[in-house]
């Protein structure tokens, strides 16, 4: 297998790259909105393709609004900007001097252009992943919405098949590309044994872990927790918040925090972190719950949580009644009011949460785990390959 990370290098030592970065975020951006059919100067690709300036671009990702991008999303999709065409070339130049894939597989068809550019020099298999698109692409004006649409359209010729996460996701995306008809569902799975944990915290710990802002619903839950805190219920309730922020969410974590400022003492906010930290967070917790503002197509902190054995309360939204099922708790409206209800009702019915637990540890087992999600991987894979010969 070889990975190649596109836009941003991979920093950590657990994750290894095996090839360039053929499209350095800053280099691509600078290339394609000022420069055209115009030559970027060389002194210009070093400057914007170094470390540092990447690094820069490192801490804004995370970002789900295409806002100053659309020039860059629509390149990335048609395959017809002269800034791609350079980019794609490369890429293509390495793959032709190293070992020939098998298959190759896009991991988002807003990276469909390239589909199309492998095709008309090589001759190999091609799958994309499907997930979320309709979150990045809706937040772009609507001509270039259109546009974008349109364009995944027409390159998904060059794709012999789709995967995506859950059947809620096929049906969108089927809804938003009629034409896209060859989508296979298969569930994510993660390492069990690496987020196993049978020591549950002594006071109940409800647990966000995910980007911190607002789309992600972490207001929501902070209201819903001070809710729960002056009900005085749920005798040393306690909040833990994971998974980072991008540099236009301060001032929103700054009000978050203002609004949690009274029960400080109660409240966790891991703001520096750390890959080693991450399966440890599952296990000081007793519920997730990530009340998400859109229609999510999965969520692969609830593969984490229900291998710790943590249920979930989540708005019954989007992929959430698939994915979570008798796992947790399922509310409606997503507001504070309601979450604060089902979280009160989780976390005060013993036999209830027993059997959240028992029933998310068995999802794990037989669905979201690293084994069998590889092994209808393959299959899939094998499905390509029989149509290809």
């Amino acid at each position: 297998m070889i990975i190649m990370p596109l836009y941003l290098p991979l920093k950590h030592e657990s994750f290894h790259a095996d090839s360039p970065l053929f499209f350095p975020a800053t280099t691509y951006y600078m290339a394609q909105r000022f420069f055209g059919n115009k030559k970027m100067p060389k002194w210009l690709e070093r400057f914007t393709g170094s470390d540092s300036m990447l690094n820069i671009a490192s801490s804004l990702s995370g970002t789900t609004s295409a806002k100053g991008m659309e020039g860059m999303t629509l390149s990335m999709i048609t395959g017809n900007d002269p800034a791609f065409t350079k980019h794609v070339n490369l890429l293509i130049d390495w793959i032709e001097n190293k070992e020939t894939p098998d298959i190759v597989h896009l991991s988002s068809s807003l990276l469909i252009g390239i589909a199309k550019m492998l095709r008309q020099r090589l001759s190999f298999p091609i799958v994309c992943s499907l997930q979320d698109e309709e979150v990045w692409i809706d937040s772009l004006d609507k001509k270039y919405a259109d546009m974008a649409w349109k364009s995944i359209a027409e390159n998904m010729l060059y794709v012999d098949k789709f995967v995506t996460t859950s059947n809620f996701y096929k049906s969108i995306a089927i809804k938003r590309v009629p034409e896209i008809t060859n989508v296979e569902v298969i569930y994510p799975g993660v390492d069990c044994q690496k987020y196993a944990s049978s020591d549950y915290p002594e006071h109940p710990v409800i647990g966000f872990f995910y980007h911190m802002n607002r789309e992600d619903g972490l207001d929501i839950l902070a209201e819903a927790f001070v809710k729960l805190k002056k009900r005085d219920v749920i005798p040393n309730l306690r909040l833990k918040i994971g998974g980072g922020y991008a540099g236009k969410d301060k001032k929103f974590l700054k009000k978050v925090k203002k609004m949690l400022a009274p029960y400080k003492d109660y409240v966790e906010i891991c703001e520096n972190y750390r890959l080693e930290d991450h399966a440890r967070f599952y296990g000081s917790i007793s519920v997730i719950s990530v009340p998400i503002t859109f229609e999510e197509g999965f969520g692969l902190y609830l593969c984490e949580a229900f291998a710790a054995g943590r249920p979930a309360v989540e708005p019954s939204t989007g992929s959430f009644p698939e994915i979570v099922g008798n796992a947790g708790i399922l509310y409606h409206p997503n507001n504070s009011d309601a979450l604060a209800d089902a979280l009160q009702k989780l976390l005060c019915d013993k036999h209830l949460y027993d059997q959240s637990v028992k029933r998310a540890e068995e999802l794990s087992s037989t669905r979201y785990n690293d084994r069998i999600f590889a092994e209808k991987l393959i299959q899939f894979y094998l499905s390509v390959f029989e149509k290809n010969d």
